[in-house]
């Protein structure tokens, strides 16, 4: 068996759980500000986050909410992000993310999958969060903001400071449930421990070099993995700052870069392009920013270039998935290899499988094995089993190859996955949801390259006998209300039959060009 080592030393396991871990960021610089929205200026210090994380510790606690309760987090990035995050934790909870983007019936998915009590939302998204959570265990929704539409206001939720983090086993103790489709089917629950996510701030933070006084502008959401471990919780238990944004937006995104100094960008494919290409980006002083690092889906290597050209910085990027944390591979701060995904962070060990004999190979399958690798999936022992190895081992469902300095690359995706600006896209999900459009017989979705969004949906429809006739026009509106906008199919193409193996298995290879 070859195992290729992370060179870099290893971390010891502290026991904390990551809201200490971030708390530990924020106790060393109390009176400094750290958090900074993007859209008002509303600046905030590390000790005024401190007490709101422990306030509304103190009031879920005295509402009977602790450890084996789930609390939904359906919000955009905001400062109040971050307490409605650790609040429950420091309270011996679990926290779901959801997406905001996300329609009534994938929010109610995510509900009941995760059995939450509890979901904090904001004004304007609160009629798809009480028709999500009609009929799911949630038993009450907190507004961010005034209380309306029957919702109470999440200041009303607020206590007495809880002074000490609920006690709760770090090893064990599901912290956060993202929602991931892993290597193929409808999304699940990704467990992951205190343990795990500290893990991986401990990892990246040896990397990446971020400390007091840095400040970046967060436009990559708190809800998904990347923007969650990698800016929410490393920059500020860091004692960094963070300028948030709910969305991505180019000439705000760059005049707060210019006037806030950042010297280090977190982003995903479609924003270096952006970035490489837009006019815009002259009009703005970027001289201050020395490193790009992009993640979430492969980075071209002349995209990259491009960049770096463009703003006379260092492009890079990294790897990893929900199912690690989410880093497993990383370049470190300032440094740059053209198209690799750099070397294994550290305490940690991959192999390169060949995914038809299971043994080792010059160019495989990903595997992973640390301590920032999921405990499983929620109530899905037949996926975990899928995905994990019985001594460990994550199949990430990428191939890579390998080369004399121990930098990977990526060569190619196994999995069916759909990466659409760093969004996963699960086929099943659209599949499922096109079968139910009149006029459906069968239905395929696959992923198609695209410039800006790195992959779209591209979706192949059998007509019914006898049925409705089907279009384009007539499958997106009925898809409109049941997905997300970044899930929609770019095309529909009507097939005469969707090439299948004799399991019933859709060859998605065998799909034409679309």
């Amino acid at each position: 068996m070859t195992i290729y080592h992370s060179p870099f030393p290893p971390i010891a396991r502290s026991g904390l759980t990551v809201t200490q871990r971030v708390m530990a960021g924020l106790a060393a610089q109390p009176d400094g500000a750290v958090l900074i929205e993007g859209t008002t200026g509303r600046s905030l210090t590390a000790g005024q986050t401190m007490d709101a994380i422990r306030r509304l510790a103190g009031g879920l606690r005295a509402r009977g909410i602790g450890p084996g309760d789930v609390v939904a987090i359906f919000l955009p990035n905001m400062p109040d992000y971050v307490w409605a995050f650790h609040g429950p934790l420091w309270a011996g909870a679990t926290v779901t993310t959801l997406n905001p983007s996300y329609t009534a019936a994938e929010v109610r998915h995510q509900l009941t999958d995760s059995k939450a009590v509890l979901m904090i939302t904001l004004p304007g998204l609160l009629p798809v969060a009480q028709e999500g959570a009609a009929g799911t265990a949630v038993r009450e929704i907190a507004m961010v903001g005034e209380a309306t539409g029957g919702a109470v206001a999440l200041a009303d939720w607020m206590g007495a400071p809880l002074a000490d983090q609920v006690p709760v086993d770090t090893a064990r103790h599901i912290a956060v449930l993202p929602y991931s489709s892993g290597t193929t089917g409808l999304p699940k629950g990704v467990m992951l421990t205190h343990d795990n996510l500290v893990a991986n701030i401990d990892q990246i933070a040896a990397l990446f070099a971020v400390g007091p006084g840095q400040w970046t502008v967060a436009f990559l959401p708190f809800f998904h993995i990347y923007g969650q471990t990698v800016l929410m919780n490393l920059y500020l238990a860091q004692g960094a700052g963070l300028i948030t944004l709910p969305r991505f937006d180019l000439p705000l995104f760059l005049t707060l870069v210019a006037r806030h100094r950042t010297s280090v960008i977190f982003c995903a494919p479609p924003v270096m392009v952006a970035l490489a290409k837009h006019p815009m980006v002259a009009d703005h002083d970027l001289s201050c920013v020395e490193w790009l690092f992009s993640a979430a889906a492969p980075l071209d290597g002349d995209l990259a270039d491009a960049v770096a050209a463009r703003l006379g910085a260092v492009a890079a990027q990294g790897y990893g998935m929900t199912e690690l944390s989410p880093v497993s591979h990383a370049l470190q701060r300032g440094e740059a290899r053209k198209g690799s995904i750099g070397r294994p962070v550290a305490s940690t060990e991959c192999r390169l499988v060949d995914p038809a004999t299971g043994l080792d190979a010059a160019e495989g399958e990903v595997w992973v094995r640390g301590p920032q690798v999921m405990a499983g999936y929620l109530g899905n022992a037949a996926a975990t089993a899928a995905t994990l190895t019985e001594d460990g081992w994550l199949r990430t469902g990428d191939l890579a190859v390998v080369d004399d300095a121990g930098y990977f690359y990526i060569r190619d995706r196994l999995k069916e996955l759909i990466k659409v600006s760093g969004f996963q896209v699960a086929p099943a999900e659209v599949e499922a949801a096109l079968l139910a459009c009149p006029g459906v017989a069968d239905a395929a979705v696959t992923g198609r390259p695209d410039e800006e969004s790195g992959q779209v949906p591209v979706a192949f429809v059998v007509q019914a006998a006898g049925g409705p006739e089907v279009t384009e026009a007539a499958v997106l509106a009925h898809l409109a209300g049941r997905l997300a906008r970044y899930k929609l199919p770019r095309r529909v193409h009507l097939v005469a039959a969707i090439p299948k193996s004799a399991s019933g298995k859709i060859l998605r290879r065998q799909l034409p060009a679309g």
